[in-house]
């Protein structure tokens, strides 16, 4: 299997048939294949209870094209794009100092144009824990963030620790 710029996994027929050897319960949907028709006849041909596979398709566009591509396509609950995340996260503040300290992390955010990326952290945290599956304590230079904090991304008040949010978003 083979990946290509864009991190899409790939593979001809024969080096899934390899795969299926060294691994039977590979989910084989997941990889986009480049020459699928014959095995896709079969399936059809057989009325087969098995998954189709996908034609990989290479992708032309620059990586700076593909990423604005995905920035703009957020697999997420409607709700949760309609969400006026700057509103919620200054609703979760409760004195002056974190007011501030949002606002000023919040015009970060906003420079890098990463309000949609807030709200799919909201959605994911709000998922995990409906779901009660757990999640690290912090990691890296993300504890640097009170939003982050805010948003239960991480447990690490930078506030009270006094940590640079340049630190997270350089």
């Amino acid at each position: 299997m083979k990946y290509d710029q864009y991190g899409v996994a790939y593979a001809s027929c024969d080096e899934l048939c390899d795969l299926l050897y060294q691994k039977p319960d590979f989910d084989i949907s997941r990889v986009s294949v480049l020459d699928p028709e014959i095995y896709n006849f079969a399936v059809n041909s057989l009325y087969a209870e098995l998954p189709q596979l996908k034609q990989y398709q290479h992708d032309h566009a620059t990586l700076e094209e593909f990423d604005q591509q995905n920035q703009e396509s957020w697999f997420m609950p409607e709700q949760y794009q309609q969400l006026d995340i700057a509103e919620h996260v200054l609703s979760l503040c409760t004195n002056d100092a974190e007011l501030q300290r949002v606002g000023n992390e919040l015009l970060l955010f906003q420079e890098r144009d990463l309000f949609n990326l807030l709200k799919y952290l909201k959605y994911l945290v709000d998922t995990m824990r409906e779901h009660n599956i757990v999640w690290g304590v912090g990691r890296g230079s993300s504890v640097a963030s009170f939003v982050l904090f805010l948003l239960g991304v991480h447990k690490i008040n930078s506030l009270y620790y006094d940590l640079d949010p340049s630190e997270f978003l350089k």
